[in-house]
């Protein structure tokens, strides 16, 4: 509760800087400061300076710098994915994405398919359904294990044109 009252504090503070500068409040521009992609670029965007702690802070304090990179809300667009947000979502979401890939098809699939950069949904769970049992050879494969593993299976087919995994 009271690190709730903190960020809130640091928002309103934010939002008047903000307003007093003509700038209008929370920022959804796209753009974002050292402190990197979240709540936090939203609320004081890419000032430089000691203010970019405050951004910081409020990422961390709400956690909405993960959630907008697998999401891509936040200011985490598209650009900001990447393989490294690819590796994120994969962790984040084992137990979810080993249900469809055993499917071979469902939402974490087509998550997947579009952080990555991917061509085709259908392919990709066709491809991580046939690569099942070497994406999870063992039950307590650790979470980066498995990243690595659907990570280097969807890099390993050409055809699927993931274009986000380098």
């Amino acid at each position: 509760m009271r690190k709730m009252m903190i960020a809130l504090a640091i928002l309103a503070m934010a939002g008047n800087a903000s307003a007093a500068q003509g700038g209008g409040g929370i920022k959804g521009s796209g753009t974002y400061g050292t402190a990197g992609c979240g709540l936090g670029s939203m609320a004081f965007g890419n000032q430089k300076g000691a203010i970019q702690i405050l951004a910081a802070t409020t990422n961390g304090l709400f956690g909405t710098q993960t959630f907008g990179i697998t999401s891509g809300t936040s200011n985490c667009g598209e650009s900001a994915v990447g393989l490294s947000g690819t590796k994120t979502f994969i962790e984040a979401n084992r137990e979810a994405l080993a249900k469809d890939m055993s499917r071979g098809s469902g939402e974490t699939i087509s998550a997947l398919t579009h952080l990555a950069g991917c061509a085709d949904a259908q392919a990709v769970g066709a491809k991580l359904q046939q690569s099942f049992q070497a994406v999870f050879p063992e039950q307590s494969i650790s979470d980066e294990a498995v990243s690595a593993n659907v990570i280097s299976t969807l890099k390993a087919d050409k055809a699927l044109s993931c274009s986000e995994l380098g």
